[in-house]
């Protein structure tokens, strides 16, 4: 099959909501809890800024099969060349090498966006999420223990990181 990676439209909040909630749903990618809807998401690409993208992999019917993220890490300016990110892919295209083809992308459009680091955080248990992220160079910085609680227990949360530049002292 053949995927295309591309910036996402506002016509692409349906599916994206339905995909992140998926990954609610499941339990596997992310703390939050609460669904999402299409207003949602489109209320997310109005207040997202230009250097901060949203990306969507779609299929060869134009279906979209998972999407990712450069999210504001902090919004004090120091941090402006920082990019917190995210990822999601359609439950049933899980484990299909969508994720790599999504990552490759979203690392090349976080350098044309001039990031010098990408960091992400991600459940201490996702192990294929952890093995994913490594291939592509993030090393894990920590783990915060007891960091949040889903259905009623602590979750620790590994921190990542990949530098897509050397700065040069």
């Amino acid at each position: 099959m053949i995927y295309n990676t591309r910036e996402a439209i506002m016509n692409d909040a349906s599916q994206i909501a339905k995909i992140y909630n998926e990954g609610i749903e499941d339990r596997i990618a992310t703390l939050e809890t609460n669904l999402r809807n299409e207003e949602n998401v489109e209320g997310w690409f109005k207040g997202s800024s230009g250097k901060h993208k949203i990306l969507v992999i779609e299929n060869e019917d134009g279906l979209v099969v998972g999407w990712a993220s450069l999210n504001m890490f902090n919004s004090r300016c120091c941090y402006s060349g920082v990019a917190d990110i995210s990822i999601y892919i359609k439950r049933d295209m899980r484990g299909k090498g969508i994720g790599k083809i999504l990552l490759k992308y979203l690392i090349e459009t976080a350098k044309e966006q001039e990031f010098h680091k990408l960091v992400l955080s991600t459940f201490d248990f996702n192990e294929a999420g952890k093995r994913l992220y490594k291939s592509f160079g993030f090393r894990v910085v920590g783990t915060y223990m007891n960091h949040g609680v889903l259905d009623g227990k602590f979750v620790n949360v590994t921190i990542m990181e990949l530098l897509l530049t050397r700065i040069i002292e």
